[in-house]
């Protein structure tokens, strides 16, 4: 890569690491660059993902106040998570390029109807169920975080959106508190993936490391700014991402 390339793809890392710790979405950012600058999808995306693995951990950081009293939580949630992330990497290895797209708009829609309906149908979950309501979402959302961890693992592309709006809807939290377990699941299903790839993939060391200390410093800032945002304003901003991410993925 030229001096020009590697700068284009490290201002990358710092867009993908911040917009990942406030709602996700960062491989559209870093993807289409790698693709720009000459590398095949594949080694894209698996270098990516190995990359942008320190800034999940970067944005998790961010997010540790929000974190505190959800260790059961995330036990259970972040076991599904590792399990679907080792399940989409080995797809990733197998299957065709592309098998995924078809469905990715389709799913982030779906997630997006999720965010935008989430505080009545919360409410509505809450009322039926009571105090009886698990405090991990139950069988339902583990099954779900699975299905997105697989996601994550083939590509990874708004696992954010997907993860958010699931999990507002089933779990009785706050959304900035939701925000942390996300980030937390994100960087779960990037690292198993990560080190599969780093055994049995074509890797770009170069690039991983210009996205890892990019990712760093934007995880860092996109905590930030994530935290201090309402929960009207954070759900805003997920559905303005995810809606970009739709149109992006249906036009290229």
């Amino acid at each position: 890569m030229t001096w020009l390339e590697q700068l284009a793809v490290f201002a990358a890392g710092i867009g993908a690491g911040g917009i990942n710790a406030v709602v996700g979405s960062g491989t559209l950012i870093t993807f289409p660059v790698l693709l720009a600058v000459g590398y095949p999808p594949v080694t894209a995306n698996v270098s990516n993902t190995i990359g942008l693995v320190p800034g999940s951990l970067s944005g998790a950081i961010g997010y540790r106040r929000e974190l505190r009293g959800q260790r059961s939580r995330l036990i259970r949630l972040g076991t599904a998570s590792v399990l679907g992330g080792i399940t989409g990497a080995i797809l990733l290895l197998t299957l065709p390029e592309g098998a995924f797209k078809a469905i990715v708009p389709a799913l982030i829609i779906a997630a997006l109807v999720l965010v935008v309906a989430q505080p009545t149908l919360a409410r509505r979950l809450k009322e039926r169920q009571g105090e009886a309501r698990p405090a991990h979402g139950g069988p339902i959302l583990i099954a779900a975080v699975y299905a997105t961890g697989i996601y994550g693992g083939y590509f990874g592309a708004a696992q954010g959106v997907l993860l958010l709006g699931l999990m507002g809807v089933f779990l009785h939290e706050d959304m900035q508190r939701i925000n942390g377990v996300k980030n937390v699941l994100a960087m779960l299903v990037n690292g198993v993936s990560a080190i599969i790839f780093m055994f049995v993939a074509d890797v770009a060391w170069q690039v991983v490391a210009l996205i890892a200390v990019g990712s760093i410093i934007g995880g860092q800032l996109g905590a930030t700014v994530g935290r201090k945002l309402s929960p009207t304003v954070l759900r805003g901003v997920i559905v303005v991402v995810g809606l970009v991410a739709v149109v992006h993925l249906l036009t290229s």
